[in-house]
């Protein structure tokens, strides 16, 4: 992870979440502000159509990761569900994100819907600090030929989807064996993805700025199967064995069907997802607050 101030922004790309009238009010009002501050503001075309703020230009992910169109932020309205989309479709661009919450916990994004405008303020104002991120690529290898490729910020899963059974696979780490496991799954995360769906699996949680993977088995059957935590530059390869299908999960947003035999390998992608942090941002303060760490016990 690396950490700098945010440069001069000039132009910025406004996304929210689909079907929720207060995120149409706040990009409304969100548009507005930026417009009066000389901002050339555009609207994803999604998030144009689905909340009728068309009084702007709209642009499409693909402008943007394309660099058709030149932005120098994408401000995310929504939760963290809406900012794993924004950061997926925009992997290519390098575009660096901001996010507002009015989703429930909001791991990553900063900004409360009261402090959206304080915070458009200091981002325009250079005050927001810029922060790197892992970001996963997974390639689905069946019959020695890649057959699927897709992108994760968060977690690449390995589960047995609807199955009433456990499913049986080989883990291997940087081409050495390390066991054959039967399980509900395998959840292969990274430091953001470590306070997802890794932290209900009692998974640890990695700082971001920790260049580390963290391997966490879902509901082994064995005890002695515990979590471990490897280095961002490791490469992990998971086999289904005979004859076990299972499925595939991307952030929770897309997935694949895997057959027996099919091998899926988790690598660092060669670039990073970009965030923006406001100022006095602590990882910690975070956690304090989302996990409800030092609160007073309730009585009973």
């Amino acid at each position: 992870m690396s950490s700098t101030s945010s440069p001069a922004i000039r132009s910025a790309a406004l996304i929210g979440k689909f079907r929720s009238p207060d995120v149409a009010e706040s990009l409304v009002s969100l548009a507005d502000f930026l417009f009066k501050q000389g901002v050339d503001v555009r609207v994803e075309e999604g998030t144009a159509a689905a909340t009728g703020l068309k009084d702007y230009p709209m642009v499409s992910y693909t402008a943007i990761s394309s660099r058709c169109i030149t932005v120098d932020v994408a401000i995310v309205v929504g939760g963290d569900g809406t900012l794993l989309n924004a950061a997926r479709q925009l992997k290519a661009s390098g575009v660096p994100l901001v996010g507002v919450n009015q989703g429930r916990l909001g791991f990553m994004t900063d900004l409360s819907r009261d402090q959206m405008l304080t915070g458009m303020a200091d981002l325009l104002a250079g005050k927001f600090r810029r922060e790197e991120r892992l970001l996963f690529k997974a390639d689905l290898i069946r019959d020695d030929q890649s057959v699927a490729r897709n992108l994760a910020l968060n977690d690449v899963v390995l589960s047995k989807g609807d199955a009433g059974r456990m499913i049986e696979f080989e883990l291997h780490i940087d081409g050495e064996f390390i066991y054959v496991l039967r399980a509900d799954g395998m959840i292969v995360a990274t430091p953001t993805g470590s306070t997802a769906y890794a932290l209900s699996a009692n998974g640890p949680i990695l700082h971001p700025s920790v260049q580390g993977i963290a391997v966490v088995p879902l509901c082994p059957h064995g005890l002695s199967y515990r979590p471990i935590s490897v280095s961002a530059e490791s490469v992990i390869e998971l086999k289904l064995l005979h004859p076990h299908d299972a499925l595939l999960h991307f952030d929770g947003q897309d997935h694949l069907d895997g057959r027996a035999g099919d091998r899926l390998v988790i690598r660092r992608a060669e670039q990073n997802v970009v965030f923006l942090h406001p100022p006095g941002y602590s990882y910690f303060a975070m956690l304090r607050e989302k996990l409800q760490w030092s609160a007073t016990p309730k009585r009973t």
